[in-house]
């Protein structure tokens, strides 16, 4: 990520980039944009707009709910913000989505090494964006015992503002995994029965 950041401009820009290319139809709010790559609300305004002027992104509404109280009594309004969209027609789309998402982010050993002081892993599965199929139902499995979920959340929410997307994910003790392999759980049988690399297996599957 630090040589393609550099040819980026730097890794905030190369986050920001990320985010709008992985999330092409929603629109995103600067203070979003700020939390979702993990940068501050300046680094971010300045890239919103850096990107804006290149016509990468474009601006927009958004429309969030805010919540107020009334006597006792929680309500919830639509509210609707500035916020900026992934231009559909940049003429460098589907080349820069080509670079970014085939980066290296996605080997498959550093995604392991992100997730070393997890606890005692026993199976590591990985499949959607870190395989590029956009029909699986899961990016990433983590099975294993004395698992310290802070830290494996913690490793997660870095590689989501990294990639740029949200990861959808499941942690599961070892226990509760062989339950419900043993079930033939749907959700397990999901994950295992559709393209998938398994990069920690230290649990009898067949």
């Amino acid at each position: 990520m630090e040589i393609l950041g550099k040819l980026m401009g730097g890794v905030a820009r190369l986050k920001l980039m990320r985010l709008f290319l992985f999330n092409p139809d929603q629109g995103f709010t600067p203070a979003e944009v700020a939390a979702r790559g993990l940068i501050t609300p300046a680094v971010a305004r300045r890239e919103i707009s850096f990107l804006g002027k290149l016509k990468f992104i474009r601006p927009g509404m958004c429309e969030r709910e805010a919540k107020t109280s009334k006597g006792g009594i929680t309500l919830i309004k639509k509210k609707r913000m500035l916020g900026w969209y992934f231009n559909r027609d940049f003429a460098y789309a589907e080349s820069l989505r080509d670079l970014l998402i085939d980066s290296r982010f996605l080997e498959h050993e550093k995604v392991v090494r992100r997730f070393r002081h997890g606890g005692r892993i026993k199976l590591l599965i990985v499949s959607g964006v870190f395989i590029k199929d956009k029909n699986s139902r899961l990016d990433l499995l983590i099975v294993g015992d004395g698992l310290r979920r802070s830290k494996i959340e913690q490793s997660l929410k870095t590689m989501e503002s990294e990639i740029g997307k949200e990861l959808r994910y499941a942690v599961l003790d070892t226990k509760e995994f062989t339950y419900r392999l043993d079930m033939c759980d749907k959700f397990v049988r999901d994950v295992l029965d559709y393209p998938h690399e398994r990069l920690i297996e230290k649990i009898k599957l067949e």
